[in-house]
């Protein structure tokens, strides 16, 4: 991490403004490695020194990490198994940052998956009222009639609660199976599986292709890598 100035230091861990900051330490309230600091200006080295203010220790920003992965099947969206099954943080390594995905994918999906230490990110991608669209490839068995197509993009009932309407393309269909791309804005649990199994079609494969305007492009399966500027502004689009 580096060294930064004290008052710059105080400032990132939440503690005060750097005005603020100024004023904790001319008042004697501010100590580093256990000796009272008599300057803003001195150097601290985010990772070795010990800083405290009014006895309080200040713990050092963690770096905003922002992954995009493609999950294979069999991998859960979470942060550890008691069960001692695969999970995402066992494919995603990045430095010491502690990473959980931003929502999830079923075990059996595939996919784009994001994975952050950033709360407010993982809450603006997630949160119903932003309406971030998601577009998966579905393969369903059978062929879904226009009937069935129009109440899956109008809304339909699931554990006793409508949808929100979905977009809905239709690929290809032969071989007793159909294949489509299918956007949804929400994020319940399997919803798209139960949206099909409501007009009598069960959903055979299923895959995330975007978040957003944030495509998994060419990104092998069970590979991941940075979020880059153009993904944030990728992810802004709707």
């Amino acid at each position: 991490m580096g060294n930064v100035r004290l008052n710059r230091f105080i400032a990132l861990c939440g503690a005060a403004s750097r005005r603020g900051a100024d004023a904790l330490i001319a008042a004697g309230k501010v100590e580093i490695n256990g000796e009272r600091a008599v300057s803003p200006a001195v150097d601290v080295d985010m990772e070795k020194d010990a800083v405290t203010v009014e006895g309080r220790a200040l713990r050092p920003p963690e770096e905003k990490v922002y992954i995009m992965l493609n999950k294979p099947a069999g991998v859960l969206s979470s942060c550890g198994d008691d069960r001692g099954r695969p999970t995402v943080t066992d494919i995603v390594k990045y430095g010491g940052a502690r990473l959980f995905p931003v929502g999830r994918l079923d075990m059996d999906t595939e996919g784009l998956l994001l994975l952050t230490n950033d709360g407010d990110f993982a809450f603006r991608l997630t949160h119903p009222k932003y309406e971030t669209p998601k577009k998966y490839l579905a393969v369903v068995s059978g062929c879904p009639g226009e009937k069935s197509l129009s109440l899956l993009r109008e809304g339909i009932e699931v554990d006793g609660r409508r949808t929100a309407g979905a977009s809905i393309e239709v690929l290809s269909s032969g071989g007793g199976k159909t294949k489509l791309h299918v956007t949804i804005r929400e994020g319940r649990n399997r919803q798209i599986k139960k949206m099909f199994e409501a007009v009598g079609h069960r959903v055979i494969y299923l895959k995330r292709i975007a978040i957003g305007g944030l495509r998994l492009g060419d990104l092998k399966t069970g590979h991941w890598r940075p979020l880059g500027p153009r993904d944030f502004d990728a992810l802004r689009e709707k």
